[in-house]
């Protein structure tokens, strides 16, 4: 099959989102990547040059300094100054997410002075943040075209057509190749668009109701996903303020089925808070989390706690939560709980509901940050206590994070975090379930193609 002079590729959406707006949209995350550059680059768990190509630590772990290259430009020309970074990040720390909640950026950089001199971004905090070049790698920084868009980046690829939500036509600078991006929001949209050639590529096509594992004709990608698909356990009433009976859930569920049998085998099961390509897990050396059902039902017994249970789910994000949670209760209750779903169709409003505690004694969710450090500190410290922390407390994990979080030593660190992932194994806040298997479908023609961890289209 030969390709158009120009290949056109299936996303879920088109979009920039305005320049305050953080996000883990693989779609928007594509084109980001595509046409704009991150401060860092995360990779797996470790920093990477990106917009800054060197970075620095003092001594006192509170200063850092990060420079720009030379040269550095704008598609439009202009020259990328540090004092654009900086105006950059102080904009987000008084944003708020998709769902109106206010950002965690501004807790990590609380008391923090921000100044730029030429190449060169200072970010002096009060306490020892080694952490931060994981947050910087979230922030893309772009500058507005004539018509106030946030399409100017300093990525490999040039906008040089969009109409925010429809459509996108890049070229690459180095050799004028063109791609145009589509937005095609429901997958068998993408999917029959796909074998009619109309697209020559499409992704997420996990999504797909009826699901596959390739597509006779086309080439086909599957790649594990950093997000954790969990559900946040109550630790302020029921049932989970035990910990025998947060273990006793956990091992009560068989996520290798879970994986083959909901999610048609396109899961990997978790064994803790965060994916295996987090900064800290492979220094965890964990092991799968077993599936032990007579175990869960000597620690359930263990609990004078209520074993009457309201499981909450959305309708979507994660995907296929009303059939995972319906998994649960089945695990659940064969162990000697009382589970029930109840299942919320406003998306938007169970986000907010979870976030204000309102949330039954478990709730279908997923955690997207690709930093452990943010993980650690948004979900589970009680010392933090941020939005998404349930009530789960630990003195063990909040004296480790504690002190983790100030360790400069990146091996050091790394080992403090992964201990801290054995503990979290050990004595679970949450139900752990999976990480998700993204699938991209292309012509074979067209070549270069990758997902990367994060779920985020790379083209060579």
């Amino acid at each position: 099959m030969s390709l158009p002079s120009i290949p056109t590729i299936a996303l879920e959406k088109i979009d920039f989102l305005p320049p305050d707006r953080v996000t883990d949209d693989c779609s928007v995350l594509t084109l980001k990547s595509l046409v704009l550059e991150p401060m860092l680059r995360w990779l797996d768990g470790e920093i990477r040059p990106g917009l800054f190509a060197k970075w620095r630590l003092d001594d006192s772990g509170c200063r850092w300094q990060l420079h720009l290259p030379q040269g550095k430009a704008f598609h439009d020309g202009t020259p990328v100054l540090a004092q654009h970074a900086a105006e950059f990040i102080t904009r987000i720390l008084d944003s708020r997410d998709m769902f109106g909640m206010p950002w965690s950026y501004a807790r990590y950089l609380a008391g923090a002075q921000i100044t730029a001199d030429g190449p060169t971004l200072t970010i002096e905090t009060p306490k020892p943040f080694p952490d931060l070049p994981e947050i910087l790698s979230e922030f893309y920084l772009p500058r507005m075209d004539a018509a106030g868009r946030p399409v100017l980046g300093t990525g490999p690829w040039q906008v040089e057509d969009f109409t925010a939500g429809q459509q996108v036509l890049l070229r690459r600078r180095e050799d004028g190749r063109q791609l145009r991006f589509v937005a095609m929001p429901l997958a068998e949209d993408r999917l029959a668009a796909l074998q009619a050639g109309q697209v020559q590529a499409a992704t997420h096509m996990e999504r797909l109701e009826h699901i596959l594992r390739g597509i006779d004709g086309f080439a086909w990608q599957e790649q594990t996903s950093t997000l954790s698909v969990m559900a946040y356990m109550n630790g302020f009433e029921g049932a989970f303020t035990d910990p025998n009976a947060r273990l006793a859930a956990n091992l009560a569920l068989d996520r290798q089925r879970l994986a083959e049998e909901v999610m048609g085998g396109l899961a990997q099961p978790s064994d803790t808070i965060v994916s295996p390509w987090h900064f800290g897990h492979e220094a965890g050396g964990l092991s799968p989390l077993r599936y032990d059902p007579e175990e869960a039902r000597r620690l359930l017994a263990l609990s004078e706690g209520p074993r009457e249970v309201v499981l909450r789910s959305p309708t979507y994000m994660p995907e296929g939560a009303p059939e995972i949670a319906r998994f649960m209760a089945e695990a659940w209750n064969a162990i000697g709980f009382e589970t029930r779903v109840e299942i919320a169709e406003d998306r938007p409003q169970y986000a907010r509901d979870i976030g204000e505690k309102r949330m039954g004694d478990a709730a279908i969710f997923d955690s997207s940050p690709h930093s452990t450090f943010r993980v650690l500190d948004d979900k589970i410290s009680s010392l933090s206590r941020a939005v998404w922390w349930q009530g789960v407390s630990d003195a063990q994990v909040d004296a480790g994070f504690d002190a983790a979080r100030h360790l400069t030593d990146t091996t050091e660190r790394a080992t403090a975090y992964g201990r801290l992932l054995r503990r979290l194994q050990a004595a679970p806040p949450w139900a752990y379930l999976f990480h998700p298997v993204l699938c991209l479908a292309h012509v074979p023609a067209l070549q270069g193609l990758s997902l990367d961890h994060k779920g985020i289209l790379r083209i060579a």
